[in-house]
């Protein structure tokens, strides 16, 4: 299972970016996804997660700004930010646990990373 996140960039604060993420590969099924960001000197930090019956959970840093969801159909998990501040600027990754193959184990699977950079 492979995960490709895209849509990152510059942005000016208070702007809006939508991230994507797309699984691919050999995926029997995919649970739970989720966006965590890396800042730098920082340690990596949970954004937001959704189930795959589309239950979402926040970090306080991104409730009411970002929005989380999913389509199930195109195993893809995107990430609405709007109303952008310097101190979002971080590399984003996207997560999922997923049963590849044969459908025998869950795996946790992480992308590759989308830099996100909100700046004036």
């Amino acid at each position: 299972v492979q995960l490709q996140a895209s849509g990152g960039g510059l942005v000016q604060p208070g702007g809006s970016l939508r991230l994507s993420c797309a699984a691919s590969g050999s995926i029997f099924s995919i649970h739970d996804m989720g966006w965590y960001r890396q800042a730098p000197g920082r340690q990596r930090e949970l954004v937001a997660t959704i189930t795959s019956s589309s239950s979402t959970n926040y970090a306080d840093s991104a409730k009411g700004r970002f929005t989380i969801s999913r389509d199930n159909a195109r195993d893809m998990v995107f990430l609405q930010m709007n109303s952008l501040r310097p101190e979002d600027t971080a590399v984003y990754y996207c997560n999922a646990d997923a049963v590849p193959g044969r459908g025998l184990s869950v795996y946790n699977y992480w992308g590759q990373g989308t830099l996100v950079t909100v700046s004036s």
